[in-house]
């Protein structure tokens, strides 16, 4: 499957927003939109005006970006957040946020997606005890997420630990860090996401 493989600071450059793709770095002053908060490129301090079109894009772009998915799989869950009741582009993101390895970024065992992606595929996590090693699996509301016993004392594990100390917990989600233990209280609402997402222009991107 194809991969983006350059800079990712580069992505949160582009999309003006941190994307929280590099873990630690993205907590400390190094981070490149910190250091340089303009675009990409040689005209990239030139201001520009977007069109409806232009903010649309940008935005489809950037929830792509945030959870590492590719356009196909991103226009799948589009096309079944379509097909369930509710507001759409809130139906979306709650389908991102219930993907394993978001749930087990957010829950502090890992220090961003791809990594917590990588721990899921290499076979560190257990969803109610048994092993999940799907990084697109969709975590139901009552799940209960856990590093694999052998798996608890990796270093990559004790610095996402760390890290998660200095990160805010969301509301639909609850953590033991000593047992290396979560659940996930309820699905989410986009209020409860914590990223500047606007889901209401995805879903006019599609639409056109």
């Amino acid at each position: 499957m194809a991969r983006y493989i350059g800079p990712v600071c580069k992505l949160c450059r582009s999309e003006a927003t941190k994307l929280f793709i590099k873990g630690h770095r993205c907590y400390t002053d190094k981070c490149a939109l910190e250091r340089r908060g303009y675009l990409p490129g040689e005209h990239g301090r030139t201001p520009r005006k977007a069109s409806d079109y232009g903010l649309q894009l940008r935005e489809k772009q950037k929830v792509r970006r945030i959870y590492g998915i590719l356009e196909r799989q991103f226009k799948n869950y589009f096309k079944l957040a379509s097909r369930q009741p509710g507001n759409k582009g809130e139906n979306l993101l709650r389908l991102l946020e219930r993907r394993l390895d978001n749930v087990v970024f957010q829950l502090g065992f890992a220090t961003s997606r791809a990594e917590a992606r990588q721990m899921v595929r290499h076979r560190h996590i257990l969803v109610n005890d048994r092993l999940v090693d799907i990084p697109s699996y969709l975590v139901k509301a009552g799940g209960k997420i856990s590093i694999k016993a052998k798996s608890r004392k990796m270093d990559r594990v004790q610095e996402a630990l760390e890290l998660a100390k200095t990160r805010e917990m969301p509301s639909w989600l609850e953590v033991d860090p000593d047992k290396l233990i979560g659940r996930v209280l309820k699905l989410p609402s986009q209020k409860e996401i914590g990223m500047p997402i606007k889901g209401e222009l995805v879903v006019e991107f599609y639409s056109r």
